[in-house]
């Protein structure tokens, strides 16, 4: 599988001046129109300058770690990864009742590799694979926008410790 480099994966397409521009842009054109924040830029700042895929709460935890002094509340950031994830500035990926996780959306297109047993999520970008989509696309005469691949399975981390647990009930049923 060929994979891109993994910073080259994170690494946002845009600067994070033009970044701010949209944002700001984006909460006047809102209805109502938002005020630009202190809050909201340090959500938007975290999700930029922070690879990888958080759910509210750990993006809350980084926030508050970070920027000791700043209040901002959890609703603030809901609301505002709510706001950014219809502007196509964050994606998510759904757990179901387990809530999203969110990461920047103007990041190189790739894929997920999604562990059921921890939440961990790997990103890959395969060539074949996106050949494969584009000539299925075309084999339907489908014009497609736009894709997302997630795989779901469990990690190499989950499984050894899979491992480790069965070898121990092994053990204790063979002393038996």
């Amino acid at each position: 599988m060929e994979t891109i480099n993994k910073k080259a994966c994170h690494k946002p397409l845009i600067s994070y001046e033009t970044l701010l521009l949209q944002f700001k842009e984006l909460l006047k054109q809102s209805n109502p129109p938002l005020k630009f924040t202190k809050q909201r830029e340090i959500i938007l700042s975290t999700l930029y300058t922070h690879s990888g895929h958080y759910t509210p709460e750990e993006l809350y935890e980084i926030i508050k770690k970070e920027n000791r002094d700043l209040k901002t509340g959890i609703a603030t950031i809901y609301r505002t990864l709510s706001l950014l994830e219809n502007a196509g500035i964050v994606t998510s990926i759904s757990f179901g009742t387990q809530g999203k996780k969110y990461e920047l959306g103007v990041k190189a297109h790739h894929d997920h590799l999604i562990c059921t047993k921890c939440g961990k999520i790997l990103e890959f970008f395969d060539e074949e694979i996106e050949k494969k989509q584009a000539q299925i696309a075309k084999e339907f005469n489908f014009k497609m926008e736009d894709h997302s691949l997630k795989i779901f399975g469990i990690c190499p981390e989950c499984q050894k410790i899979e491992k480790e647990r069965q070898n121990a009930n092994n053990k204790k049923e063979a002393k038996n």
